[in-house]
């Protein structure tokens, strides 16, 4: 496998994380460059990770994963687009409370959310044989990125559309996770 095909698969995996980043960023919710920085470190860091599992478990535990993957990445999703959007409905409640996804256990839900369909990433490639490093780097490096890349976008349209920002990518998580189970249970 060369490089044009690792890439394809990292922009592939990284586009959840790069939604969940622009998100983020356009919520206002991620304030600074640290924080911006933190959340595509942990997103590359997890996408990095998952593979490496994936292709370690290797096919022993496929039909596992498979039966609940989705789900998971839905719940995940749909847990923190709903806070999102019930703090962006809610102003000031939501000053009050607001979170940094950068942090904590948001910042780990969300890093497992955009990760999970790597790890099927990892079981596959270990069925075809192919050493799991390099693939795995590369695709840590895009996820981050783009993450990055997705949160200063983000911040940018928080800026010029205000708290509506935050509605809509609590909206955008909830598709996100929305996609992931429908095509999951599509197959």
């Amino acid at each position: 496998m060369g490089l044009p095909e690792i890439l394809l698969i990292a922009v592939a995996l990284a586009i959840d994380a790069f939604a969940v980043s622009l998100a983020s960023g356009a919520s206002g919710r991620v304030r600074d460059l640290r924080g911006a920085i933190r959340l595509s470190f942990h997103f590359g860091l997890f996408q990095a990770l998952m593979p490496i599992l994936g292709w370690f478990a290797g096919t022993r535990i496929a039909p596992l994963i498979t039966e609940v993957d989705h789900w998971v990445a839905f719940g995940l999703l749909a847990l923190v687009g709903g806070r999102m959007i019930r703090s962006g409905w809610r102003p000031g409640e939501a000053e009050a409370r607001r979170g940094d996804p950068s942090r904590g256990l948001t910042l780990v839900a969300l890093s497992l959310a955009t990760s999970i369909d790597a790890l099927a990433v990892g079981l596959s490639l270990a069925m075809i044989g192919v050493s799991i490093w390099y693939p795995s780097a590369v695709i840590g490096a895009v996820t981050a990125a783009l993450s990055i890349a997705g949160t200063q976008l983000g911040g940018r349209l928080g800026a010029m559309f205000g708290k509506r920002m935050e509605v809509v990518g609590g909206l955008v998580l909830i598709l996100i996770g929305l996609r992931i189970l429908l095509s999951h249970l599509a197959e």
